[in-house]
């Protein structure tokens, strides 16, 4: 069997107790980065085989993962932080596991946009996900598709470009779009701007940019 097991995006108490379990039952722990997890698994006495699963090398992994699975092992896999394979990898290895007719769960747990979703104010009856756009092919393309896009939108975002995406997103959107970022999600710093895309950037250009960052954006009225 295949698990994914979300992991906790800043606060260890969001741990579930089962989450601990399945992993503490596993033959074998697949980890987007083992140095980032290892405290991990230390902080709940989790001791058990850890091997590396990540964008650079799960294509070439899939393969014997799926060995391991068919011989009757039980498999986690863990990210960074939150869920797996929500802008992380594990979409290629679950697809594979379901065509070769191998159980795949995964387990509630910890995930950044619901949160912030949630926290924005905005509506969230009927919302989009688009995790990080893409850095440079497609990424004008896929603003413009988004300007008529009614629902709420829900952005990752990295420090470094996220004033390049508020005035990417002024541009398409419109400066008075009303939105909200998030940042450091379940952290002792944890913060929510909310307001007009021209607000947050006047915001974040007179304030530090650090953390990961959630971007909601209202859809189009």
């Amino acid at each position: 069997m295949l698990y994914l097991v979300p992991t906790p995006i800043g606060n260890l108490e969001d741990m579930t107790f089962r989450a601990i379990r399945i992993l503490k039952e596993s033959d074998l722990i697949l980890a987007e980065d083992t140095r980032t997890s290892a405290p991990l698994l230390k902080h709940f006495g989790i001791e058990k085989k850890v091997f590396a699963h990540h964008q650079h090398n799960e294509h070439k992994a899939v393969a014997e993962i799926i060995r391991f699975l068919k011989e009757g092992q039980q498999i986690a896999l863990i990210s960074d932080a939150g869920t797996p394979a929500i802008s992380d990898p594990g979409f290629l290895l679950v697809r594979e596991a379901i065509k070769e007719g191998i159980t795949v769960q995964c387990l509630p747990g910890a995930t950044a946009f619901v949160p912030a979703l949630v926290n924005s104010g905005l509506p969230n009856d009927k919302f989009c996900f688009e995790g990080f756009l893409p850095v440079k092919k497609g990424r004008q393309t896929r603003m413009k598709q988004l300007a008529e896009e009614k629902r709420t939108m829900i952005f990752y975002e990295s420090p470094h470009r996220l004033l390049k995406t508020i005035e990417e997103f002024m541009t398409y959107f419109g400066e008075e779009r009303q939105a909200s970022i998030s940042r450091e999600l379940s952290k002792l710093y944890e913060e929510t701007q909310r307001g007009t895309l021209a607000e947050l950037k006047t915001y974040f250009e007179n304030n530090p940019i650090k953390g990961e960052f959630v971007f909601c954006v209202a859809g189009l009225e």
